[in-house]
């Protein structure tokens, strides 16, 4: 049962996700006939003030001794990459003393310093993955995902991921209805749809020489075409053997993928900037039909167009009737 809370905080500390850690685990919410959480603030040492990027300091009541016996330790963000021994021994000890421990976005690179990533599934912030996988490889790390659940093992994504997997936590230990109340108060989805590669950036991949620059830019500029390798070597003026052995070299992939990939992004655009519906979209970006798009789409982005456009859509905010003019 999941009573006692323990946050670690440390220097360089991102604000938001300690915010995250206390708004689900540190708020009275009993008059909803919610359950409160034993929350402590713990530091590297109590009383002494911690830094954060924004300029705000945070002084934590608690030292390190109070991770001992709490059922979860739960990490926020930090923009160390080097932590003091007795950071590392104490969430060592409290892990082996039976507590969970939960991780918010660069929180991860502190378990991985204390050792408790070695051959465990978790997930970080996109743009932190490779540092994650270069600094850990004995982790399996996925990053995709917008948290993973390891058992004892809880990691989430970048900033408010961390808010998914707070409340996956609290539905595992507690149920959905204190879920659904606390995310209620919050006024969040108790649990969102997809993962990180919705919210990646997808460049345009680059060729490594000029050889195919300017088919690339062909292919780019004419989408909604029906494209082959016997059209496209010809245009390059290659046989299509050496045209395909080419294109694998300079972009490090087939043609077919190349050309999916470009097209879902343009897609992206089209489903961010314009009303255009489904087969529409399909149609402009040589998909050929709605049902092929959702297919590509959803393997490449990992949520369907409709999600993808219901969150990220030009305007839509200020369409929503549930928002308030600024």
């Amino acid at each position: 049962m999941l009573r006692s809370v323990s946050a670690l905080v440390m220097d360089r500390l991102a604000v938001f996700e300690f915010g995250v850690i206390t708004e689900v685990f540190g708020l009275d919410r009993s008059d909803d006939g919610l359950p409160v959480f034993d929350f402590k603030v713990c530091g590297p040492r109590a009383g002494e003030p911690l830094s954060s990027p924004s300029g705000l300091q945070i002084v934590p009541p608690y030292g390190l001794d109070a991770l001992a016996g709490a059922d979860l330790v739960a990490v926020g963000a930090t923009g160390l990459r080097e932590f003091e021994p007795e950071v590392l021994d104490a969430l060592r000890a409290a892990h082996e003393g039976g507590a969970q421990v939960l991780s918010i976005c660069s929180g991860v690179f502190v378990l991985g310093a204390a050792g408790l990533l070695s051959g465990r599934r978790c997930t970080v912030h996109w743009k932190h993955a490779d540092e994650l996988r270069e600094a850990h490889p004995e982790a399996i790390v996925s990053e995709d995902a917008l948290f993973v659940d390891d058992g004892d093992l809880i990691t989430g994504a970048g900033t408010a991921a961390g808010i998914d997997a707070c409340l996956h936590l609290v539905r595992r230990e507690l149920g959905s209805a204190v879920v659904n109340g606390i995310a209620r108060r919050m006024v969040v989805p108790p649990q969102r749809e997809g993962g990180q590669r919705q919210f990646v950036e997808m460049p345009v991949p680059e060729c490594t020489s000029d050889s195919l620059s300017d088919v690339l830019a062909w292919m780019t500029e004419n989408l909604a075409e029906e494209h082959t390798v016997a059209s496209l070597s010809r245009r390059a003026a290659m046989s299509e053997r050496t045209f395909a052995r080419r294109f694998s070299a300079e972009t490090g992939t087939t043609p077919h993928r190349w050309l999916t990939r470009q097209r879902v992004l343009h897609a992206r655009t089209l489903l961010e900037e314009t009303d255009l519906g489904m087969d529409a979209v399909a149609s402009r970006c040589g998909l050929g039909s709605a049902a092929l798009l959702r297919h590509h789409f959803r393997q490449v982005v990992g949520v369907s167009p409709a999600d993808y456009r219901s969150t990220f859509r030009l305007g839509a905010r200020a369409e929503d009737p549930g928002s308030v003019p600024a």
